[in-house]
């Protein structure tokens, strides 16, 4: 039974609440009572894909009072930041490095902390990935979120990485899933044959209806979570997701004891899966070469 000293915990979360996301949430909560933090209420708050809606979601969970905003995408990390810099924000998905959301020490974001989406070195993969997928010679791209700050940040690091493998990488912007359909027909046109999306909670809430409209158009996708290969786009390389959120139950816990957000540093992921998806491939008309099929967990 709950006690009347029982702590609560808000979840502002970009995407919505498909069975996948609340399978993650689920593992959360069952974490946190590993750790002995069974004394706890939830206030789910789901922005849908809709970033618009995050502000006022932010702001009505700091009404509420919760003693630790837990956020799902790096644009519910920035609403939780901007809605308060007393509460503490721990990111379960998001890239917080280099999007000013992770101050430290006394700058004005030092609550928040978590769990980053881009370490050092992913996007160099996925484009080779990629490009041994579609061919050497194959134009590539990046589909970028507008309403996500962490988009610029893997654009740079997108184009960072490409250099050295001297492939030119275009980018293309939306606002909503509904320019999903005009955008990668605009990619199609272009002559562009597969793309990277960046991370983000739309992307994923909306998985399903992307890896659909990159077959109508022919583009091969490689994205950073499993779950969208097992969706229909082609291929990811990421971190496990659900490792994600086992850790930011710990840093809850932890700053339910008493811990600073600032003196818990933003931890970077060390293991990745590849997968990809062979009905998409077919589907493609792509023969995925045997090298990345000895590396790859097979979906489809």
């Amino acid at each position: 039974m709950e006690g009347s000293n029982a702590r609560r915990i808000g979840v502002l979360e970009t995407a919505a609440p498909d069975p996948e996301r609340l399978a993650l949430w689920e593992l959360f909560q069952h974490r946190l009572n590993e750790l002995g933090e069974t004394n706890t209420t939830f206030e789910f708050r789901w922005a849908q894909g809709r970033t618009e809606r995050l502000a006022p979601l932010a702001d009505e969970l700091v009404r509420l009072g919760v003693d630790v905003m837990v956020t799902a995408g790096t644009p519910a990390a920035a609403a939780a930041s901007r809605a308060t810099s007393v509460i503490p924000v721990v990111m379960a998905t998001g890239v917080g490095l280099g999007t000013q959301l992770t101050g430290g020490g006394s700058k004005p974001n030092a609550n928040v902390t978590g769990i980053s989406d881009l370490p050092p070195g992913v996007s160099e993969k996925r484009l080779t990935l990629l490009r041994a997928m579609v061919g050497p010679s194959a134009p590539l791209a990046l589909l970028c979120d507008r309403g996500n700050p962490s988009s610029p940040l893997a654009l740079a690091e997108t184009q960072k990485a490409a250099q050295p493998l001297g492939i030119a990488v275009r980018d293309y912007w939306i606002a909503s899933a509904d320019e999903f359909a005009k955008t990668l027909a605009l990619m199609n046109a272009d002559g562009v044959r597969g793309f990277v999306v960046a991370p983000g909670g739309l992307f994923f809430a909306q998985r399903a209806a992307l890896g659909e409209i990159a077959i109508a158009n022919g583009l091969a996708t490689i994205t950073a979570r499993r779950e969208y290969a097992e969706a229909g786009c082609l291929m990811t390389y990421g971190a496990p997701i659900r490792e994600n959120y086992r850790q930011a139950a710990s840093y809850v816990s932890r700053i339910l004891r008493g811990v600073k957000p600032a003196d818990l540093p933003v931890d970077e992921p060390t293991e990745f899966d590849f997968v990809i998806n062979m009905t998409t491939a077919k589907a493609l008309k792509l023969t995925p070469p045997p090298e990345l099929l000895a590396k790859a967990d097979i979906v489809g």
